[in-house]
């Protein structure tokens, strides 16, 4: 979880490898409408936001119902968004990927073929309510390298 552009999909596709288990992009799970809205540059409501992580979450429910395991990236900003998810998803843990805003920008500015553009990351982190301590999130900072981070997560996943 975190802010776009954060390396939610990096990070997360290289976990779930290390893991052996499957990786889920979030924002597949974005109805047109919108990603239409997202890509005018509109932020996304709490109203827009409720279906896509209500699919999110039947998902790590599918996951935790077979046993199978997943990663997902989802940008859960919200305590609300991330109640809703355990509400429905079942056992989850967040990872929380932790970055300044001049950090996040440079990578957002080199970043193609998204349809988030860079000028709604400010809404992001207006939107942010970072884990609080009782939520249990992992809360990692991107400042490192990919590869150390991954290492990180799977040192503690396999712990």
């Amino acid at each position: 979880m975190g802010v776009s552009g954060c390396g939610k999909t990096a990070i997360g596709t290289r976990f779930a490898h290390a893991l052996g288990i499957e990786f889920v992009e979030g924002d597949s799970y974005h109805s047109p409408a919108n990603i239409q809205k997202m890509s005018a540059g509109i932020p996304l409501d709490d109203q827009d936001r409720t279906d896509w992580l209500r699919a999110i979450a039947s998902r790590i429910r599918r996951a935790n119902d077979t046993g199978e395991g997943v990663v997902v990236s989802c940008s859960a900003l919200k305590r609300a968004y991330r109640d809703i998810i355990r509400a429905e998803g079942g056992s989850v843990k967040f990872i929380f990927l932790r970055g300044e805003r001049p950090l996040i920008a440079e990578r957002l500015a080199g970043r193609k073929g998204h349809y988030m553009p860079a000028t709604l990351l400010d809404s992001q982190f207006a939107a942010l309510e970072e884990p609080s301590t009782d939520e249990g999130a992992w809360v990692v900072d991107i400042d490192a390298s990919p590869d150390a981070i991954v290492a990180s997560l799977v040192a503690r996943a396999t712990a």
